[in-house]
């Protein structure tokens, strides 16, 4: 017989019928033992139910606290560049510094949506979110400093001359004459 060609002539050998046309009882027919009850299956069914759903939940947290952390390495990242950029203004000290002062500020406007796929009846998100916002909070301070060691904050009353009214004239001197 050649591959792959078929026996003409020859029905199936093979054939699963799913009709079920037997007499003989089924499974729901059959009484369940003594001892046995359906409620307690549907009890464990529950009982399990509720353990994913409680793992679930500390899963949810515990990511949740990976994420309120996570701003702590980058502000040490931040911290290190700064480190070496200097106390110098140049583009490179200043794009730093901004780059320092910006990833906060975007940090703190999508707190919500940063923190919302761990939103759930059972996670507590409060303390994540106070010490993601205290963290980026620390990363703003530090940002803000940097640019106070460049001199770019206007910290000194010499940076605010231009603003002061001048001073009153104490003495007057002329060539002998009085003026009054």
């Amino acid at each position: 017989m050649d591959k792959g060609k078929a026996v003409m002539g020859t029905g199936r050998r093979w054939a699963i019928e799913f009709s079920d046309q037997s007499t003989v009882p089924s499974s729901r027919d059959i009484l369940d033992p003594p001892g046995f009850s359906r409620a307690s299956q549907e009890q464990d069914d529950s009982a399990n139910s509720r353990q994913k759903k409680d793992a679930e939940a500390n899963w949810k947290l515990q990511k949740a606290w990976e994420v309120a952390q996570s701003p702590f390495k980058n502000l040490m990242m931040m911290g290190f560049m700064m480190w070496m950029a200097g106390n110098t203004v140049h583009l490179f000290s200043i794009g730093i510094t901004f780059s320092a002062l910006w990833q906060p500020i975007s940090a703190l406007q999508s707190v919500g949506k940063i923190f919302e796929p761990f939103k759930d009846n059972k996670v507590e998100l409060l303390m994540p979110k106070l010490v993601f916002l205290a963290l980026n909070l620390g990363g703003l301070a530090l940002g803000v400093w940097k640019l106070n060691t460049l001199g770019l904050l206007p910290t000194h009353a010499s940076d605010w001359v231009s603003s002061l009214p001048p001073p009153q004239e104490v003495e007057h001197s002329g060539g002998g004459f009085v003026f009054h």
